[in-house]
């Protein structure tokens, strides 16, 4: 990765950012199940903070650093290769998705919310892990 090794801590940070984002959705989801409907609304708003906050932070890295290049070869650059694509792909769908979903909440449609929360729920959870897998991969465990 170029640029200044000073800016190193942003990819640990990006990592950290859309993890808490992942673990929000699982208590907002808990939060739901058990009809504690204040604190999802929390946990959620929480959740689309974070990954908010990832999104502005991923695009000032990339400004300013540019792309890790994945150094595995073989399978290991196959799986890799596999992951970082649906992980892309989710994450160009589950954006929108996300924004629609929040929108029918605060507007009180809950019927509608609740259709598309279950589709983004499972592809936020993947999104979340295979970021930090993706992370993984790039950077090993520090």
């Amino acid at each position: 990765m170029g640029g200044s090794p000073s800016l190193s801590w942003l990819a640990p940070l990006n990592t950290a950012l859309i993890l808490v984002s992942g673990l929000a959705v699982l208590v907002g989801y808990g939060c739901i199940r058990a009809r504690q409907v204040d604190w999802h609304r929390r946990s959620m708003l929480t959740a689309s903070s974070f990954a908010a906050a990832f999104l502005v932070v991923y695009v000032i890295r990339w400004s300013l650093l540019g792309s890790k290049p994945f150094q595995g070869t073989g399978w290991v650059r196959t799986v890799y290769l596999s992951l970082l694509a649906t992980h892309v792909a989710l994450a160009i769908v589950l954006a929108p998705m996300v924004l629609v979903t929040l929108r029918h909440a605060l507007a009180g449609q809950f019927a509608a919310h609740r259709r598309l929360a279950r589709r983004a729920l499972p592809l936020w959870l993947y999104v979340a892990a295979s970021g930090w897998a993706v992370y993984w991969m790039l950077y090993g465990l520090r």
